[in-house]
């Protein structure tokens, strides 16, 4: 079996599915969607934003000029002191992943095992991820993640709108870089965040959203999902969409 294939299961097993589900089963929606949807109701598909040349943010970069340009930024943010979360760090959390990324997770900061080994989501909450990513054919070698902020809060708490402000130049400069064709935002504070909404994550969760013309899905925050393990099954759902709207953009692409 397939290491994917074993990693797919095991997170199947972990949300009560016990039978084979394919992304591109007609029977998809409906499979899932009678489990997730309180009425029982097939919710039908936004439209996938479309991305324009004036919004996005792709520079016309080279996929090996990509690269480099990702690792000059994340030298120079490895000194950044803009604001007083660095003074507390123990290094700063770039990102991992592949510079030619189409599809970039980004969670909202780093919590103590990230500020440790200077990598995100590398705790419980990313050893899930790593299966939801698996579940689906994914590894981390074939997406990019990332945060909103750099450097780890005090305490784990929400990182304040003056450092998220102070650190946007980076995250800015990353996803630009990165031009990906789908973001997907990993919780409430970084949906709240990048999207510059007030609205709660099980509302923000109904619908697909727009980032500078990149087409953005909202999904429950592994970390959340290990206290909540009874929002797996609607993570499920979640992450086959992603993947069924990330397959149906490239086909239109």
């Amino acid at each position: 079996m397939p290491e994917h294939a074993e990693f797919r299961a095991l997170y199947l097993s972990e949300i009560g599915v016990h039978t084979p589900l394919h992304i591109g089963d007609a029977e998809l929606s409906k499979q899932i969607g009678n489990e997730i949807n309180p009425e029982g109701a097939i919710m039908a598909p936004s439209p996938i934003p479309v991305q324009s040349d004036s919004a996005s943010l792709s520079t016309g970069s080279t996929a090996g000029e990509d690269g480099s340009r990702l690792d000059e930024i994340a030298i120079q943010a490895s000194s950044c002191t803009a604001c007083q979360l660095s003074e507390h760090r123990t290094q700063v959390v770039f990102g991992t992943g592949s510079s030619n990324a189409e599809i970039v997770f980004i969670g909202e900061a780093p919590g103590h095992n990230e500020d440790i080994k200077g990598e995100p989501f590398v705790g419980m909450a990313g050893q899930l991820l790593d299966r939801m990513l698996a579940s689906l054919g994914l590894d981390r070698s074939q997406v990019y993640i990332m945060n909103t902020v750099k450097c780890r809060p005090p305490n784990n708490r929400d990182p304040k709108a003056e450092e998220v402000e102070a650190c946007s130049r980076w995250f800015d400069a990353q996803l630009a870089a990165l031009s990906p064709k789908v973001i997907c935002l990993l919780g409430r504070v970084s949906a709240q965040t990048v999207l510059e909404s007030d609205q709660p994550l099980s509302v923000l969760r109904r619908s697909w959203h727009d980032y500078r013309g990149i087409p953005v899905q909202v999904m429950y925050h592994p970390a959340y999902l290990l206290r909540s393990p009874q929002q797996k099954r609607h993570a499920w759902h979640d992450l086959c969409e992603l993947k069924r709207r990330y397959d149906l953009f490239l086909t239109e692409s």
